[in-house]
């Protein structure tokens, strides 16, 4: 019995190791760890923002149902992009910023 429990317990620990990771590799094919120049804080900050329009909070943005149709939309759009583009080409875009300088948002 015991043995069942532990193959039960490390196949839910791998399932959700691969879903943190599917879920960093959205966050790296977005372009924010090279365009943040992977500042984890600002990253936390974003994704807490988000967070707040989809709670209905108060001056953080639209209404959350147009926003999540919005983001999905063009998520799905992203996906259906680099099914048909060549292999070499499914790397974020880089963000050209004079100096250096994060680009104005």
């Amino acid at each position: 019995m015991a043995r069942t429990d532990m193959r039960d317990w490390a196949k839910a620990r791998r399932e959700r190791t691969r879903h943190l990771i599917e879920l960093g590799g959205l966050v790296q094919k977005a372009g924010l760890v090279e365009l943040l120049r992977d500042d984890r804080a600002t990253l936390l900050g974003a994704f807490l923002h988000l967070a707040d329009q989809l709670h209905g909070v108060k001056d953080a943005g639209d209404d959350p149902h147009h926003l999540i149709t919005r983001w999905r939309r063009r998520g799905l759009r992203t996906f259906d992009a680099d099914r048909e583009a060549p292999p070499s080409s499914l790397q974020a875009p880089k963000q050209d910023t004079p100096n250096g300088s994060f680009p104005d948002g």
